[in-house]
């Protein structure tokens, strides 16, 4: 479960890709009743696009993203 006020636990797409440790991209968020987009860093390189989860805040507008898959599983 994760605050209104917090991006953690949250999922959103990735507007421009990241770059691994190169650089950070960026992520658009549906928080606080809207939705915002905020830095977003990862390990490895992610193509713009990508759903995304929030693993971490880096502060006020930077959070730490992973490739997150929300096809269902099959049965």
């Amino acid at each position: 479960m994760h605050s209104d006020l917090s991006p953690s636990g949250r999922t959103g797409v990735l507007l421009v890709g990241t770059r691994g440790q190169r650089g950070p991209g960026e992520v658009l968020i549906r928080i606080r009743g809207g939705l915002e987009t905020f830095l977003a860093w990862s390990d490895t390189e992610l193509p713009k696009g990508t759903t995304v989860l929030v693993v971490d805040t880096r502060g006020r507008r930077t959070v730490d993203v992973v490739a997150w898959d929300v096809s269902e599983p099959t049965s």
